[in-house]
């Protein structure tokens, strides 16, 4: 059985319980540029696995609030039925590797109201690394019945992250040149929201995508201020990345709250102030 509160499971851990009853396992490949995740989930997935697409699914309109907003209500209620969700279902997630979408499924599934939701670690990957089946077929499951319940977990806003900023930690995940400001190849403003710390996605991730051990990811979060002291929220480009930041941290045992508009949505207003450099 799957049990603790890590929101991380094994391959193994999952193989033992997939016939299980109540539980719903779903594929949220996925790139931000690049072959789209459908093609992805189309070539290979787990058979239980029915897809959620993160853009449309997983994600409201781009706007003001940034590339990757929090998605409608009832849409994000019809596609998770779709997918055979239900209020009691027990809910696995998986992505490729690294956990990116999965982590971003992980985060607006629980903000929807669902209690049991876990990440494969190593996603696909790892899956078949160790033997076990896919499929390249299309899996259409019982309708579900899940209500979703939005605001479950708390969010940050723009000024909730400013004030994150200054009188906790915000942590920024993305990679350090763009914290820097020195590049900035999708959002029309480089550099970072003031006061915040960076800690890159990839420095909490081994090289095969798998997390590191929640000791490690401790020792990581508390060299950049995280001293169980003060609250913590995290941001990055769009809200992707942080979300799986959110989850590295969970799998440390440390309470985070995600500023799902993150960079994309703090530059839609000039008057907001702007940080460069480490």
């Amino acid at each position: 059985m799957i049990e603790g509160p890590d929101p991380l499971v094994t391959v193994a851990e999952l193989a033992d319980v997939l016939h299980s009853p109540g539980l719903v396992v779903l594929d949220v490949q996925w790139n931000l540029v690049g072959e789209p995740g459908t093609d992805l989930y189309a070539r290979a997935h787990i058979a239980e696995a029915p897809h959620l697409d993160l853009d449309t699914d997983l994600t409201g309109q781009p706007g003001v609030h940034g590339r990757h907003p929090l998605p409608e209500p009832l849409r994000l209620q019809d596609a998770l039925r779709r997918a055979g969700v239900s209020d009691d279902s027990r809910v696995v997630v998986y992505d490729q590797a690294t956990s990116l979408a999965a982590a971003r499924a992980w985060w607006v599934l629980r903000w929807a109201g669902l209690g049991d939701v876990r990440v494969l670690d190593g996603g696909l990957t790892a899956w078949q690394a160790a033997g076990m089946p896919v499929t390249s077929a299309v899996l259409t499951p019982h309708l579900g019945s899940v209500t979703v319940r939005p605001g479950s977990v708390p969010v940050l806003d723009a000024a909730g992250a400013a004030v994150m900023a200054e009188a906790g930690v915000l942590l920024d995940s993305r990679a350090a040149e763009r914290f820097r400001g020195e590049v900035e190849p999708i959002d029309p403003v480089a550099g970072h929201i003031p006061g915040a710390v960076n800690a890159p996605m990839a420095e909490q991730l081994e090289i095969d995508g798998r997390f590191r051990s929640a000791a490690q990811l401790r020792d990581y979060f508390v060299a950049r201020g995280v001293d169980g002291t003060c609250p913590v929220g995290t941001s990055c480009g769009s809200g992707v990345t942080a979300a799986h930041t959110a989850l590295a941290m969970a799998h440390a045992g440390i309470d985070a709250t995600v500023y799902v508009g993150s960079w994309s949505e703090w530059v839609t207003d000039p008057q907001r102030p702007v940080a460069t450099g480490a």
